[in-house]
Order: C-alpha cells, then structure tokens, then sequence
C-alpha cells in the first residue's frame, strides 16, 4: 500500500471523500505528539470508510474486535491506543456538532480516550512537569490542580466575548495563537492534552469561517506541539522569552495555505538550528576561508573537513553539542563525542555554561 494513502483524498473534489480524507489523515498523524504510530489494519480501515464501505461506528467496531481477538503483549507497544485515538478523532473531526464551551472541550477528551485512560474527561488533581526536548529537558510551568476548572472558564470565557472585527489577518492569527496556547497550557487532562486540544481548536476555526482541510497538521504535529511550548516558557536569564511567532507561521499554513518551513530545530531554545539570513552567511564565509588553512595543517583531511563543515553550520557564537554535531555531520554518537574533545583539546571549540551540558562554540578569536 501507499505509505501516505490519504493526500490523493484530501484533493479529492467529492466533498465527503475530501473530509473524511482530511479527518483520518489529521487524526493519524497527530498521534506523532505523543510518539505513537498507527497500524496497517487502521490504515486498511480508514480507507473502507472514506470509500464508504463502512462507517466511523462500524470502523470503531472493526478496531475493538481486532483488539480483542490481537492483544498487545508488550505493556511498553501504545499501537492499540494510536488505532483507537485515531478512529475515535476522525469521527470526531467528520461532526458537525460543536459547541464553544468548557464542557464540550472535556468532552472530547472523555470521547477520545474512553477505555483506554482511567482519568478520560476528569480534570487532573495533581500537578505535573514534563521533560521537553525543545527546551533542552526543561519543562512548562503548567496550570496549578487546585484551579484547572476556574482558569478554563476564565479562558472560555475571555475568548468568548473578544471580537475579531475590523483585525488584521495578522492580528487574528496572533490572538488565536495566544488563546490556543493558553488553553494547552491550562493542562486539564493527565494525558492527552494536545491531541484533545488539536480537536477542539480544529472545530472552534471551523466556527470562525476557515477551512482546515489541508495537511498542516496531519505532517507538523509534532511542530505544533513544540510551537505551544515556546509559546509558554521563559528563561530571562539565558535570553528565552515566550513567542507565538512559531505557532503563528503554523496558522497561515493551515488556514491561508501558505508555505512556511515548518522546521523543528529551529524551535530549540539554543538557538544552535537557528535559519540564518543570508548577511550572517556571508560574513562566515571569510571567516571559514581565514580559518581553513590552520585547521588542514593541524587535522586529518577527513576531520578537517568536518570542523569546516561545523564552523558553516555554526557562525559567530552559535552554541551546539554533540546531538548538533551528528545531525549535521551525519556521524554516530561516540565519533562526534571524539571529534569534540579533538576540537576543544586544539582551542577550536569552547566550553560554554548556561546552555546544559556539554554545549561548545568556536572561539571568538576564530569566529
């Protein structure tokens, strides 16, 4: 089968095919937020029913069967809950049915993981961090247990007397950016917070006039997780400041069909994957041909050519480490741990603080 059998529907001209391609394949890929993947059997299912062989229920139905009659061994394997979520969520995304409240927004989290979570629908009563890689292991100070129901209906209520009128698409891109962040970082639920919120937020734009049947979300779920959590930290210290730009450039791909990279790396707070503009470019280029002589005296051609390759990807006081290092050299975990102690043991490379562990940048005099 096709490895992405739901692009050729989402172009689709037949309305009903067109929708239900772009709620399975929406559906399927915001499993991504939580690590999950889906299984060919879903897959299979999802394609009977946007044919119209079968319907969500009896998609539903086909999954609970096959579960029964195929459980998972392995405690650690989540592919049952990915088939059902999903199934569950492409329903959901197919209703018309909708309403701008706190309770429909529980509500879909009751739908979504009935079965499958003990909590599904209960506001959460303990408090939680998680380890974000976006922000080099730190987390996001999320809602406080003791006032998750009153800052929902603060949320709800604030969004719902604020009027769109007489704005800038700019401006309502901004403002929904910041109400969809707020609302993620409330954390109501356990789990399943962003899968639940994508829902919801997904139906309150149809509600507002646009047009959510492109792939934005089905391919950058993963961003537009990462893009809520920038949107809620800040570490002053260390220059991190919490923005909605990221999470906005999301918003005009999704609804005005713009083509915006939508690049993870670039969402790190080290700033290491950074996109450059083409002046900081072009200032390294002299540098790196200042550079390139001393390095191919003291090197082997091969790391020689690596440090080169290093000192482009990282201009000026750009921060990096070893995770950096691989990515961009396309080396494995203990070559880019030597090739760093090389480089630091020859004064090429600094230790930098402030930034976790093992962080490096080349040395001023040499930037």
């Amino acid at each position: 089968m096709n490895k992405d059998p739901f692009k050729e529907y989402i172009k689709e001209t037949e309305p009903a095919k067109r929708d239900k391609g772009y709620a399975w394949h929406t559906a399927i890929g915001l499993q991504a937020v939580d690590g999950l993947k889906t299984s060919e059997y879903l897959v299979h299912t999802a394609v009977r029913n946007i044919e119209g062989e079968i319907s969500f229920e009896e998609a539903n139905a086909l999954l609970q069967t096959y579960y029964e009659e195929n459980p998972t061994r392995d405690a650690s394997d989540r592919t049952e809950e990915a088939d059902k979520v999903s199934a569950r969520m492409a329903a959901l995304l197919s209703e018309c049915a909708f309403s701008f409240t706190p309770n429909e927004y529980i509500s879909i989290h009751r739908k979504l993981f009935t079965g499958i979570y003990s909590h599904a629908g209960r506001i959460r009563d303990y408090n939680i961090t998680k380890k974000e890689w976006v922000l080099d292991g730190a987390t996001v100070l999320y809602g406080s247990a003791t006032e998750l129901r009153a800052t929902l209906d603060y949320d709800f209520s604030e969004e719902k007397k604020f009027s769109y009128k007489n704005l800038t698409m700019d401006e309502i891109f901004h403002h929904l950016a910041v109400f969809v962040s707020r609302l993620w970082q409330t954390h109501v639920f356990g789990e399943g917070n962003t899968r639940t919120t994508a829902v919801f937020f997904i139906k309150y734009l149809r509600t507002l006039g646009f047009d959510v049947t492109n792939d934005t979300f089905a391919e950058n779920a993963w961003y537009f997780r990462n893009s809520l959590v920038r949107a809620n930290y800040n570490d002053l210290k260390n220059g991190v400041h919490e923005t909605t730009e990221f999470l906005e450039l999301f918003l005009r791909n999704l609804l005005l069909n713009e083509n915006n990279p939508l690049h993870n790396r670039t969402l790190h707070i080290s700033g290491t994957f950074k996109e450059t503009g083409k002046p900081d470019i072009d200032m390294a280029k002299p540098d790196i041909e200042a550079l390139k002589p001393d390095i191919e005296k003291s090197f082997q051609p091969k790391t020689a050519s690596h440090i080169l390759k290093l000192r482009e990807a990282f201009p000026g006081q750009t921060v990096f480490g070893r995770a950096d290092v691989m990515k961009v050299i396309d080396i494995k975990s203990s070559r880019a741990s030597d090739l760093l102690k090389e480089m630091a043991e020859h004064r090429i490379i600094e230790s930098v603080s402030g930034h976790g562990k093992g962080k490096y940048r080349f040395h001023h005099q040499e930037s």
